[in-house]
């Protein structure tokens, strides 16, 4: 729909260049670069906006995965739930895996709540220690206010253990 818009809007400005009396090319060049910059600022505009009305920070939940060394879990795909309902399933791969290794984060689901107690559950997947399938799941409750809330699943090695760990981390 978005791009319907934007190209209405362009249509709607290039009118005024055809019609103008003035056909000497360098400033027919200046005004269609001019008339660019304001389609792209009001690209950007609508984006902003469908942002704000698809996910009000007073209902907005973003959760984000991260990983650390990898060495005891090789993650494969991850399941998330919010309150028994599946918002997102994903599959990784190797360069996936590797960015997240060194340090990169995974938006993994922006979406709306309803304010109140929420309860999370991350379902991962892949090899564990000694090369067996692993499957692990996290769960987490937390309390959504008025404000956006943002949690991150962490996967991390514990060495004393020689097994990964799971950690649900809210971010103020």
């Amino acid at each position: 729909m978005m791009k319907k818009l934007v190209a209405v809007i362009t249509f709607l400005l290039l009118i005024p260049l055809a019609q103008a009396e003035d056909n000497n090319p360098a400033n027919l060049d200046d005004k269609i670069q001019t008339l660019k910059k304001e389609v792209m600022k009001l690209n950007r505009d609508l984006f902003i906006l469908e942002e704000e009305l698809l996910f009000p920070t007073s209902t907005q939940v973003a959760v984000f995965l991260s990983t650390d060394v990898g060495n005891y879990f090789k993650l494969d795909s991850v399941q998330l739930k919010i309150d028994d309902k599946v918002v997102a399933n994903y599959l990784y791969t190797n360069q996936e895996r590797e960015a997240l290794s060194r340090g990169g984060v995974q938006r993994l689901y922006i979406g709306n709540v309803k304010k109140g107690k929420r309860e999370i559950v991350a379902v991962f997947n892949g090899p564990g220690p000694n090369g067996r399938d692993y499957k692990r799941a996290t769960t987490h409750v937390f309390e959504k206010g008025s404000g956006t809330k943002y949690i991150e699943l962490k996967i991390t090695d514990v060495s004393q253990k020689l097994q990964p760990e799971f950690v649900v981390k809210e971010w103020e």
